[in-house]
């Protein structure tokens, strides 16, 4: 897992690092030094981490005025025994939440597993989107039946048509517009 780094490609249009409004801003990053790991496995040190032992992300495009962002995801997301979704809510989503992000792109490739727990921070994190929404972005077909099985395709969509294998190819505007048209349609269906 130590190889496997966020999406950098996007760097010159956006960093979390650097942004005032971002959980994130003012962080410093080895390229060396490895300080995470999840269970034994040592992970990149761009990622950053929530607060979680298991779940990492890299906040890869935030645009303020279009309400959204991309985050990518590296790990377990595990609420059976580290809550998981309790650190993204309240160390991440909130703080983009309260400068206007009310759209979430997801990336899941690389979370490896999920274990469910209760679905309210879930629900609350939906309820207060307004008329935003949140999407779960190429998680793996296992990590999809137990989100399917843990009822959260209430709260977030996945799976079908977003899963877009070829994400990297486009500018975050472009992913966000492609995701946001199946949003929409999903929505009025």
């Amino acid at each position: 897992m130590h190889d496997i780094e966020p999406h950098y490609a996007w760097r010159h249009l956006y960093v979390a690092s650097e942004d005032e409004l971002s959980p994130f801003f003012g962080h410093k990053y080895s390229e060396f030094e490895f300080t995470h790991a999840v269970y034994n496995h040592l992970i990149h040190p761009q990622w950053d981490s929530i607060g979680s032992s298991t779940l990492y992300i890299k906040i890869l495009y935030v645009d303020y005025e279009s309400s959204y962002c991309i985050i990518e995801l590296l790990g377990e997301w595990n609420d059976t025994l580290h809550n998981d979704i309790m650190y993204l809510k309240r160390n991440v989503v909130e703080t983009l939440s309260d400068n206007g992000i009310n759209k979430f792109i997801l990336i899941g490739e690389n979370i490896m597993n999920f274990h469910s727990s209760d679905d309210s921070y879930y629900q609350e994190w939906f309820d207060e989107l307004e008329d935003g929404w949140i999407a779960a972005v190429n998680f793996r077909t296992h990590v999809i039946s137990e989100f399917q099985g843990s009822n959260l395709d209430y709260y977030f969509a996945f799976g079908g048509m977003l899963d877009i294998l070829n994400w990297r190819v486009f500018s975050p505007k472009q992913l966000f517009e492609k995701i946001s048209g199946l949003m929409v349609r999903r929505l009025t269906e």
